[in-house]
């Protein structure tokens, strides 16, 4: 690290749980956020601004006027602009040391096996269930934590799914293929600072995983109801009979 970096992220630095050797493992990782929404945007905001040398942002979407309500990454003077490049903007204004990598496009197939196989930590900051699924897989065929949030009107969720562990439990192990309700913000509306805890909480947990500290959400199911601001967790088990990990 050079002398501006000990400066820019002394705060960290001076933890005990972090340290140099924390904050070079941050430095050196590739964290792949998948959604650049309310979930997303505060996610890569504060993933960038703990120094996460390399983000790796997809999203085939653009930005609207209604996204502004919570999806802090954007601004007015980018309605239109593709999300991820909006995101990268914000990011290297905040911090231009962050090597950003945009893909414009749905990650599916091949090209979400490739983004994902040159990752450190995934990111699922989605909104669909079908996506959802197939981020999980490529999740276990290789090896990389994930991890998820949700938000939908007062209520989020958050948990980690680490399949280097051996009796963590994947996404799959939760949800079954099928259960495939679609929520969304667009039809059932969602209240603003939500989707930023929810977005936090990942990155906390993403910086947990990278920097080797702390006990993660691996096996646990983090709800929030925002209305009463009451956090409650459920464990959960590996399913031995589950089609992806099982």
């Amino acid at each position: 690290m050079n002398d501006d970096e000990l400066l820019r992220y002394s705060r960290q630095i001076m933890l005990p749980q972090i340290n140099i050797a924390g904050q070079e493992a941050l430095l050196n990782a590739n964290v792949l956020i998948i959604g650049l929404g309310g979930l997303g945007c505060p996610a890569a905001m504060y993933l960038a601004g703990s120094g996460v040398g390399h983000l790796t942002l997809a999203d085939d979407d653009v930005v609207d006027l209604s996204n502004l309500q919570r999806q802090i990454a954007h601004v007015t003077d980018n309605i239109g602009l593709s999300k991820v490049t909006s995101a990268a903007q914000a990011i290297h204004k905040l911090n231009d040391s962050v090597t950003v990598t945009e893909l414009n496009r749905r990650l599916e197939g091949d090209a979400l096996a490739e983004a994902v196989s040159s990752a450190d930590v995934i990111l699922d900051c989605t909104d669909n269930f079908a996506t959802r699924f197939a981020i999980n897989a490529q999740a276990v065929k290789q090896n990389v934590p994930l991890v998820s949030g949700a938000a939908i009107r007062l209520e989020g969720q958050v948990s980690v799914f680490d399949s280097r562990i051996d009796d963590s439990p994947c996404y799959q192990c939760l949800y079954q293929e099928g259960d495939d309700v679609q929520l969304s913000c667009s039809e059932s509306g969602v209240i603003a600072p939500l989707v930023g805890i929810i977005g936090t909480l990942q990155a906390m947990e993403c910086i947990k995983l990278i920097a080797g500290i702390g006990k993660t959400l691996t096996g646990r199911l983090l709800f929030l109801d925002a209305q009463t601001m009451q956090f409650r967790e459920m464990a959960l088990k590996k399913n031995p009979d589950c089609a992806c990990c099982g």
